[in-house]
């Protein structure tokens, strides 16, 4: 899970894409990249580790000349975290000069390493499976042309030919030098990508294409629609929009974690906004809690800030109990489950939240939480419960129990970490030191997001064990265990 945005304007654009990556900020806090690209071709890139708001000095932002670009808020889940070299945007020189960006998580990053090597002759600096992406585009795009001046046609040939090599999730923006911005999602479309315009006058228009639709509201656009599965979206620098489908058999299958944790409430998905899903999961979990909670168990129903507490105050109004505020966050701390390791982690849930004894003294609290991973922070929130004077926890998660590794772009490498695998609810509440303990049923978050929409099935890999693009197999997942740390 990565942000990524990606512009092309009338005027400078290194200020607007900043100001993207600031909505983007909660999709990675590892790192962030800009590049933009002047109208004769000269790339300009800056990149760092930490926040949007750390990285970027004004003799940076100074520096970020053209009126096309794009950036990128990092989440690691391929290559490390710590390393700077591993920042996005990726550079290859030839052909013309790309710059890359990337949300998602390849999934065949050995074979296409070997490929690379022995039958492209390309060279790889880094683990990162970015950089394995912008060398195949830049290959297949090398292979593509044909006379002078590369157009259209010849840019999603060579995006056809990517998705042909390239297994797993992606959605991509990239600037070819003098010639556009190129934006691309995956032939399930795994990961989000959205696209809007915006009149500059004059008969000219502005474009942006991005991770959640936020940051074209944000910005005065119009949105236009999703980047469709498979599709490919090539603006050139008088700002006309070319578009096609490059993949043979494309469906739309997007990420649950999307609308359980990972996107901002007010952002709209595939056509379904984020609170409204995460509304309608409240709904169906005080089913469930009525179901395997006895009567006068709960009195009074707290969220987990922040994610949760659409669920939780649905919660509260279907069971008709009191919804309160128990938990105070501190909003200068990031958001615990896509820190990089677990020590970090596990120290920055007590710096995050606090809770207000007045609030939980003597009273059966029912905790909502938006997922359980780890267990982690859940272990600990109970824990704090305790400490503030509840008389009872339950705790319940508007998610399934997460029992599977997700390899799509979330940082759930290994099995033996996820608290759910090998345990049913009652030892995960025994583990975790809840009284009671309940989850959503995975058809319940299914048809929660789904309700109303025209969107027809869900990567919910992390649940269920069912990974949508059919190549992920036990010996990959092996081997991911054995190679990746969390």
């Amino acid at each position: 899970m990565c942000g990524i945005v990606g512009m092309v304007g009338q005027a400078p654009v290194n200020q607007e894409i900043y100001d993207a990556l600031l909505l983007l900020q909660h999709r990675g806090q590892d790192s962030t990249g800009i590049s933009t690209a002047e109208s004769n071709g000269v790339f300009h890139l800056h990149k760092a580790r930490g926040m949007v708001r750390e990285a970027f000095r004004t003799r940076d932002m100074r520096s970020l000349l053209g009126n096309i670009g794009l950036g990128h808020c990092r989440y690691a889940t391929k290559g490390t975290a710590s390393s700077e070299e591993e920042a996005q945007p990726f550079y290859v020189n030839a052909p013309y000069g790309i710059v890359l960006v990337h949300n998602g998580n390849l999934t065949n990053t050995r074979e296409l390493t070997q490929e690379l090597f022995h039958k492209d002759r390309r060279h790889l600096n880094t683990s990162s499976d970015t950089e394995l992406l912008v060398n195949v585009l830049a290959n297949e795009l090398q292979a593509s042309i044909s006379g002078l001046q590369l157009d259209a046609e010849q840019i999603f040939q060579a995006v056809s030919r990517v998705h042909e090599r390239v297994e797993g999730s992606y959605a991509a923006v990239a600037l070819i030098a003098g010639y556009g911005l190129l934006a691309f999602r995956d032939p399930y479309g795994i990961r989000p990508l959205i696209m809007g315009v915006r009149d500059a006058g004059e008969g000219k228009y502005e474009w942006i294409v991005a991770s959640e639709s936020l940051v074209l509201e944000n910005a005065g656009f119009e949105v236009v629609r999703d980047v469709m599965p498979g599709e490919a979206v090539f603006i050139d620098l008088d700002g006309h929009l070319h578009t096609k489908q490059c993949a043979p058999d494309p469906k739309l299958v997007p990420c649950s974690f999307e609308y359980v944790y990972l996107a901002r409430p007010d952002s709209i998905m595939n056509g379904i906004s984020v609170y409204e899903a995460r509304l309608r999961m409240g709904e169906r979990l005080a089913d469930t809690i009525a179901k395997y909670t006895p009567p006068g168990a709960i009195d009074v129903v707290m969220p987990i800030p922040d994610s949760s507490r659409p669920a939780a105050m649905q919660v509260a109004r279907k069971l008709g109990i009191e919804y309160r505020e128990g938990f105070y966050k501190n909003r200068y701390v990031g958001r615990t489950f896509i820190m990089p390791g677990q020590a970090v982690r596990k120290q920055s849930v007590r710096q995050k939240l606090n809770a207000m004894s007045s609030e939980f003294k003597g009273k059966n609290v029912l905790l909502i939480d938006d997922s359980i991973v780890r267990g982690t922070t859940s272990k600990q929130i109970i824990q704090m419960a305790r400490d503030a004077g509840a008389k009872s926890v339950t705790f319940a998660s508007a998610a399934p129990p997460v029992r599977y590794p997700h390899v799509y772009g979330i940082n759930m490498p290994s099995r033996h970490e996820l608290v759910a695998h090998g345990r049913t609810i009652p030892e995960i509440a025994k583990e975790l030191g809840a009284d009671y303990m309940v989850y959503q049923e995975v058809e319940d978050l299914k048809a929660a997001i789904l309700e109303g929409s025209d969107v027809e099935d869900l990567d919910m890999s992390c649940f269920d064990g069912r990974y949508v693009t059919g190549t992920v197999t036990e010996e990959y997942l092996a081997w991911v265990e054995g190679s990746q740390e969390s």
